[in-house]
């Protein structure tokens, strides 16, 4: 695991930076942009995003606040077969949650469908690019390999005119899908295979979200991508590691085209975020939906931007891990802890603290009155000093946690027992006098205990202290709930590369542990309407939220977004001292 730094992302205004932001000052310092700098996210939209495009959003968007800048969100739809009109709008849902806004600037590289199949048509009047009718398995085999050079199309040297017209009637439909496609004319024998003679489109009859049918041939990634970056008048093209080896050509097409500063995109790559116990391919990602291992993009245990909104994370939350692990430019694994320490410290100042009983058990306080009801204050975040207090009703029955009692307690247990005192948060000391058992199976089912009139609040006349002290409810206030707890969707660390060593599908690494639910819960009344997007501290739970698509007011159901254990900052620790 790469140890980071749980702080402040490295900023210009701290006078630290990373590898990034020192070549956008190199370019302003030299005026290669005359002092812009403009970016963009540029996602395709065949899945939903997830933690690994935050940290691309946060980058890219953060970098055009930091510069005065612009940043464009654009969607990169040159593969019609696979995108659709849902994915566009999660996208945009997505970016906005975490905060940011493209303004006016939000582009598809469609529209740039006819501006660059212009530019094909001057490559193939400059001789850099002809239509070659060998099928997909043939382009394959003469493609060559890492150590050995790869073979000329025999349709490589077809001259410039028929080329020309080869085209143009593969934009007007003339020809059937797969029987031809336009290449670059590079260089077969090219150390890089990315530059032996890279396809630049293909024949293909799909329906496209954003032209329709107008389109029978549609660009590659590596064609469409570079010019939409030049005609939007990108200046920093940034992109993960796995492009480094698609700069050349990147850089080949500007100059085929005479790009030139201050217009000409330049290309910066950086290591894609891998988070432990999670696998972070949409392609798998998809798989685990339709194959049903999950309930759906938005399953809260999925690193999707949207499953982590409704399992509760705060935009913050997410924004500061990002920026705190920080831009290099090689792979590594981060702990997934670090992204909950990151998530406990936001909710930690933002929470309100509630009641909640996930296991409840029925405890009847004798020498209360029958019929009464006391209304007891409490504070809502003793983190935040403007969160205000509550009021909790208080009655004669209540609910609490069924591990909060041991009929014979080990040492140190300082929960109750019987004949022992506890402190009722925010309300008063009991004491249990009488186990009550079912019958049949000797479960204990109820506790008969007495109340001291003097403690209301929580404090005594005599200042005598207990040692445990108990979350409840009122069972005549309490609402019935559901409670999911989520835990980590692999049960190791790296599923994808363990899979691979040993030779095992990924999916034998699920952890048949990540979800538990709990149907008798009991929660404070003020939980009946909890609104959506709102993320509590069950106290000593963790932190809960109410699920954005199964809950009610008839039947609330909350999702464990996590628990109040701080493994981040052990793991630190343990660091430090080794």
């Amino acid at each position: 695991m790469d140890k980071q730094n749980p702080s402040e992302p490295a900023s210009r205004e701290t006078g630290t930076t990373d590898f990034v932001r020192s070549l956008i000052d190199a370019d302003n310092a030299a005026g290669t942009y005359d002092g812009k700098v403009h970016t963009r996210f540029p996602p395709e939209p065949n899945g939903y995003l997830h933690i690994g495009h935050a940290k691309s959003i946060v980058l890219n968007f953060g970098i055009a606040e930091e510069y005065g800048g612009k940043c464009n969100l654009r969607f990169d739809d040159t593969n019609p077969e696979k995108e659709e009109v849902e994915y566009i709008e999660s996208i945009k849902e997505d970016v906005r949650w975490l905060g940011f806004d493209w303004e006016e600037r939000l582009f598809f590289a469609s529209d740039y469908f006819e501006q660059l199949y212009e530019f094909a048509e001057r490559l193939i009047q400059k001789g850099l690019a002809y239509v070659d009718d060998q099928s997909a398995d043939q382009i394959r085999e003469t493609r060559g390999t890492p150590t050995e050079a790869g073979r000329n199309s025999p349709f490589r040297d077809r001259t410039i005119e028929e080329n020309l017209d080869l085209f143009r009637r593969m934009r007007s439909g003339e020809f059937a899908d797969g029987s031809r496609v336009v290449r670059a004319r590079i260089d077969m024998a090219a150390p890089n295979i990315n530059l032996r003679d890279p396809i630049m489109y293909r024949i293909r009859r799909q329906h496209h979200p954003n032209t329709g049918d107008a389109w029978c041939i549609y660009p590659t990634y590596d064609w469409a991508h570079g010019q939409s970056d030049w005609i939007e008048g990108i200046t920093h093209s940034i992109c993960t590691l796995e492009f480094e080896n698609h700069r050349p050509l990147y850089d080949w097409f500007l100059d085929a085209l005479d790009a030139a500063a201050p217009n000409r995109p330049r290309q910066i790559e950086f290591a894609r975020l891998n988070l432990g116990y999670t696998i972070m391919s949409k392609r798998r990602l998809l798989e685990l939906v339709r194959e049903g291992h999950v309930s759906g993009w938005d399953d809260p245990r999925m690193p999707t931007i949207c499953g982590m909104r409704r399992r509760g994370y705060s935009p913050e939350a997410v924004r500061n891990f990002c920026r705190s692990i920080g831009v290099s430019k090689t792979n590594s694994q981060i702990d997934i802890a670090m992204l909950e320490f990151h998530l406990r410290e936001d909710l930690n100042r933002r929470a309100p603290r509630v009641m909640a009983v996930l296991d409840p058990l029925k405890v009847v306080i004798e020498n209360y009155p029958e019929g009464k009801v006391e209304q007891v204050e409490a504070d809502n975040n003793p983190e935040d000093p403007d969160a205000g207090t509550r009021l909790l009703p208080f009655s004669r029955v209540i609910y609490i946690e069924r591990e909060d009692f041991r009929e014979d307690p080990p040492k140190k247990f300082f929960r109750l027992a019987p004949g022992r005192e506890v402190r009722l948060k925010h309300a008063c000391y009991i004491t249990c006098n009488e186990v009550v058992k079912h019958p049949v199976t000797g479960d204990v089912v109820e506790l008969r205990c007495s109340y001291d009139p003097e403690s209301a609040g929580g404090t005594t006349p005599d200042g005598r202290k207990v040692k445990g002290t108990l979350h409840w409810v009122s069972a005549d206030h309490a609402v019935d709930a559901e409670v999911r707890l989520y835990d980590r969707l692999f049960s190791v660390a790296n599923p994808a590369d363990q899979a691979q060593r040993e030779g095992r599908e990924y999916t034998s690494y699920l952890n048949p542990e990540s979800l538990s639910v709990l149907k008798q819960c009991k929660v404070e009344p003020s939980l009946r309407e909890a609104p959506v997007g709102t993320t509590f501290q069950f106290l000593r739970h963790g932190y809960f939220c109410p699920d954005s698509r199964d809950s009610s007011l008839d039947a609330p159901v909350f999702n464990r977004t996590v628990s109040l254990r701080d493994s981040w900052a052990k793991l630190e620790q343990s660091g430090a001292a080794g």
